[in-house]
């Protein structure tokens, strides 16, 4: 199965010694070349796929060694009905169980009708072209695909109802016009084999996304159109190497955001529009490199004129090349107009500094270096202050960290709010330059497992007075490159030996004024660069179980200060390495109360791994203490009367069996942010009334 891939093209030797094989899908593909005889090996074949590509043309006889095939589908691609596809209707008349729906999608006498039933004299070819001579595509060299007119250098595919670059096109051609279709992508290197090309015109497209490669090698390329599109960024070296371009058309996009170095390469270029786009800022020195330019269209953009495009408008009196008339969308006081004609010192920003709408323009520093990704998601969070790469959401009471956060963010301060759950929203794999977060004086008295997967750049955590009680490794999963954790002023009782797994960089520990009695022998010896450690105002009780922890103590000498003992009570206030070994002693029976993590399960049910059992326990209400990572939790055969709320609060569940209960309804948001939902059981209840969109969100669900 070869389907959903960007195959352009099936080559004569593809299946070559294939010989066995039954059953080829290449559906959902971008194939517009067959190369004739590319079928012939696969004798054996029972079914043969081609849906949704872009084929217009089949060599004669192509499927005619295939004796077992009881399977064959080829409709949804642009078959061109000349003179050269004659043999396929005859070939389907005698197969009339298979191909279906083939249909025409040219000529226009012909478009939306089954190739099957299609005569033979209706298959015409123009007087241009050879009756005699099939159209067949060549992979060595190219060729004009069928649908498509070829002369002179010239390719001209306008208008042809194409969703996808042809491939194979003439190596020698220097102009393809690809306008007024509807192509979504320009995949890798789409290009990169025509080397003459000298025009391209893919203007009123549908494309949306461009691959960095797509036009890599062609250095002879002087005009590129590529406006009446729906593109919002343009990739990190999309133009790099087109040395001879002369004119770039990007106007009537959707363009949100362009890299400072986006036209580092394009010395030569005359002529560039970004006219009506999304633009709202541009880094200072996005048009450095342009020393040829003449004409610059950036107007019906949204420009927010503050103090980061003060230097547009010296750029524009001192090359005065813009003339589509760019205006100021905001402020209020600068709205409409003309940035070259507004004065430097016009260009304010509130308060000290400013905030660029992509903060990642810093030329010429470290800061430009890391930060010269662009993304769609660059507007600072609502009510938060973005100054430099420092993201300020602090003081806000905001109960969780915002979802849009400017992926150039190397400080994110989140203190003095309301946070009480880090949920595992894989919000930190979007932010590739984070170097610190401050989480402290918040409410955090749970972290979920992942919950900082991709901060691998993150080098400092502030969770500095918060509700935390225990600390278990996998709330630090992802934080590989952490040098410093400050977890002063929690609530924590104890530190197990897994505590700190796969913190092998951290070098400063802080554990300053929590709850520790006990720490389980080996808990830091993960810390492979533990230089700091911060054990003071602990409620250390110096029993056999910590006897390990003063010896330690005395070897690394890395401990601020004296942590010192405050049970028993003949050694309460004496530091812990001061204490002999043998004072460090147990009442019998004591020696098994180690410090060990005992998994969370409320006291009415029973758990296993992820599977909470609360089955028969006369239950009204969800209890207390039911672990987040949660997969199947049985509630069945209790004394529910409506589906209980919280449970939209455990993302991770599989299976719900709420059967034999007394639920009568169900609301629309019974089921609310339950993706992972596979199994839900709500049999013998008394349900009356389903309202329309009472299992809305439950997208994997598969048992009801």
């Amino acid at each position: 199965d070869l389907s959903e891939n960007f195959i352009q093209a099936i080559p004569r030797k593809a299946f070559r010694g294939a010989t066995d094989l039954k059953n080829l899908q290449l559906d959902k593909n971008q194939i517009s070349c067959i190369e004739d005889g590319a079928f012939r090996a696969l004798r054996g074949l029972e079914v043969l796929t081609l849906n949704n590509n872009n084929i217009t043309s089949i060599p004669v006889s192509s499927f005619n060694h295939m004796p077992k095939l009881r399977t064959f589908r080829l409709h949804s691609n642009h078959l061109f009905c000349d003179c050269h596809l004659a043999w396929l209707s005859q070939w389907l008349r005698q197969r009339p169980t298979i191909g279906l729906f083939t249909q025409c999608a040219a000529p226009a006498q012909l478009r939306g009708l089954n190739v099957a039933e299609i005569q033979k004299n209706e298959f015409s070819c123009s007087g241009q072209t050879d009756p005699g001579r099939a159209q067949f595509c060549s992979l060595s060299s190219g060729s004009c695909p069928a649908m498509c007119t070829c002369s002179n250098g010239i390719v001209d595919c306008r208008g042809k109802g194409l969703t996808a670059i042809p491939a194979n096109l003439p190596e020698t051609m220097t102009e393809i016009r690809l306008e007024l279709n509807g192509i979504k992508s320009i995949p890798p290197g789409a290009f990169s084999p025509y080397k003459k090309l000298r025009r391209i015109d893919l203007s009123n497209n549908q494309i949306s996304e461009i691959a960095p490669d797509a036009f890599q090698g062609l250095r002879s390329l002087n005009s590129l159109v590529l406006y009446g599109n729906k593109i919002t960024d343009l990739p990190k070296g999309v133009f790099g190497g087109l040395f001879a371009l002369q004119l770039l058309l990007l106007n009537a996009n959707k363009i949100n955001c362009v890299r400072a170095d986006a036209f580092q390469d394009l010395q030569n270029l005359s002529l560039l529009s970004l006219y009506d786009n999304k633009i709202q800022s541009l880094a200072k020195g996005t048009f450095t490199s342009l020393r040829a330019i003449q004409t610059l269209h950036l107007a019906q953009n949204p420009f927010v004129c503050d103090c980061n495009l003060k230097w547009l408008a010296d750029f524009l009196r001192a090359n005065p090349v813009e003339t589509s008339g760019a205006r100021c969308a905001s402020p209020r006081r600068l709205a409409n107009k003309r940035i070259g004609q507004i004065k430097s010192k016009k260009f304010r920003c509130s308060g000290a500094h400013g905030s660029p709408l992509c903060p990642w323009w810093h030329t010429g520093t470290e800061d430009y270096q890391l930060n010269s990704e662009c993304n769609s998601d660059v507007i600072c969070p609502p009510k938060c202050r973005c100054e430099s790469n420092v993201v300020d959401c602090s003081n806000l009471k905001l109960t969780k960290i915002p979802e849009r956060i400017p992926q150039s963010t190397a400080e994110l301060r989140l203190n003095n709010n309301e946070i009480s759950i880090l949920e595992a929203t894989g919000i930190f794999k979007k932010l590739p330059h984070l170097k610190k977060i401050n989480l402290s004086n918040n409410k955090v008295s749970e972290i979920e497992d992942g919950a900082f997967e991709g901060a691998s750049s993150v080098s400092e955590l502030h969770l500095t007075v918060n509700q935390l009680e225990s600390v278990r490794s996998g709330m630090f999963r992802g934080l590989d490159g952490l040098r410093t954790l400050m977890l002063r002023n929690n609530r924590i009782s104890c530190i197990h030996n897994d505590s700190f797994t796969g913190l092998r960089n951290v070098r400063l520990l802080s554990l300053y004024d929590n709850q520790i009695s006990t720490i389980a022998p080996g808990a830091f010896d993960t810390l492979q660069a533990l230089s700091t450690l911060n054990l003071l105002a602990n409620p250390f009780n110096c029993n056999c179980q910590l006897a390990w922890l003063g010896d330690w103590l005395r070897k690394r000498k890395i401990v601020t200060g004296n942590p010192r003992c405050q049970k028993p009570d003949f050694l309460r206030q004496i530091p812990l390495q001061d204490v002999a070994f043998p004072d460090f002693r147990c009442e019998e029976g004591q020696e098994e109360t180690s410090c060990v993590p005992r998994p969370q399960c409320p006291q009415e049910c029973t758990c296993l791994d992820t599977i909470v059992r609360c089955s028969n326990k006369h239950l009204k209400a969800l209890p207390k203490g039911i672990p987040k990572n949660v997969t199947e939790l049985y509630l069945d055969g209790n004394q529910f009367t409506q589906v209980p709320g919280q449970l939209s609060t455990f993302k991770y569940l599989q299976l719900v069996d709420l059967s034999n209960n007394k639920i009568s309804s169900l609301s629309n948001s019974s089921f609310t942010n339950m993706s992972q939902l596979t199994t839900l059981i709500l049999s013998y209840n008394s349900l009356q009334c389903i309202p329309p969109l009472a299992f809305e969100g439950l997208r994997s669900l598969r048992l009801l």
